[in-house]
This record gives C-alpha cells, structure tokens and sequence, in this order.
C-alpha cells in the first residue's frame, strides 16, 4: 500500500510538471507570437506613412515632368501591390504567405521610389522647391525609420522560430498548429 502512493504521488508530480511546462511553453509562443504582431504593427505604419508620403510626391512632380510617366505608372502601381500586400498581412502577421508577398511589394515599391528619387536629383530645378524638397526629406527619414522596424520585426521572427524549434516545445507547437514565420 505505501509502495503505491509513491508511485500515485510520482505520477501526479511528474503530470502536474508536464502540464505546467506546457502551459509555460504555449504561452511563451502565445507572447513571442504577439510580439511579431505588435512589431508589424510599427513596420506597418511607417508604410502607410511611405505610402501616403509618395503619393503625395507624385502629386507634385508628375505634372511636371509629364515625360516620365511610366516611371510614376511604375510606382503607382508598385505601391498598390505593397498597399494590398499589406492588407493581406495585417490580420496574422506571423503568417508566411501574405509577409513574402509584402516583401516582395514591399522591395519593389522600394525599387520605384529609388527611380523616383534618382529622376529628381536629374532635375535639380524641382528639388529646389521647398514642397518638393520637403517631401523628399521626410520620405527618406520615413525609409530610415522603416528600415528600423522591419529589423525589429524580423527580429522578433528569429526569436519566435527559434523557440518553435527547440525540443520538447516544437512537439507542443506541432499540437497547437504552431507555424514558422516569415522574415521581411
């Protein structure tokens, strides 16, 4: 008989550590899963801010240089790619298919800035305008700032993924539908 409370009490000691570690464990992917939304969030505004910066640039200098259309075709339509790319990650950030899409947008609306820039610095006469100049700063320090929150973001998908991984947690994760993130 008391043989056998020891193996009882063993038993309920090592379910009872089990079932804490597990709770423990889900909650830490729970936390590092929201940190990864709580870091696109931040990422997310400073594109909506590059966004709307760059229309407004647009609006500026596409009637005169009426010529270089398609390079503002291009980022339109660069932009309207990141703009839905990003709608499409907002809800689970931490989801891989809709986050390689918006940074695949995300680079190319990058790249059509970059020619948009390029095309101003060859037409000195329209950066000496202050609106224009204006813009042109603050787009950049908004790309600067971008630039931070997609490194916090894709560090914060480091942390999750390597956490996933780790033995005995990936069975847990593998239990709850736990998946990899992706990166920008």
């Amino acid at each position: 008989m008391n043989a056998w409370l020891n193996w009882e009490t063993a038993g309920v000691v090592v379910g009872a550590l089990l079932f804490f570690w597990g709770v423990g464990a889900y909650n830490r992917l729970m936390a590092l899963r929201n940190a990864i939304g709580d870091a696109f969030t931040q990422h997310d505004a400073h594109l909506k801010a590059r966004a709307e910066l760059s229309d407004r640039l647009l609006a500026q200098v596409a009637p005169r240089l009426p010529t270089e259309q398609a390079t503002f075709d291009a980022l339109a339509g660069a932009q309207a790619e990141a703009q839905a790319a990003a709608q499409a990650a907002r809800p689970k950030p931490w989801s891989p298919d809709p986050v390689g899409s918006l940074a695949v947008a995300s680079a190319l609306q990058g790249a059509a800035l970059t020619r948009l820039l390029s095309l101003l610095d060859h037409h000195a006469e329209l950066r000496s305008e202050t609106d224009i100049d204006g813009l042109v700063t603050e787009l950049k320090l908004v790309e600067r700032q971008r630039a931070f929150t997609r490194q916090v973001f894709n560090q914060a998908v480091t942390q999750y993924n390597e956490a996933l991984h780790q033995f005995p947690t990936r069975v847990l994760a593998n239990l709850y539908g736990f998946s990899d993130a992706r990166s920008l």
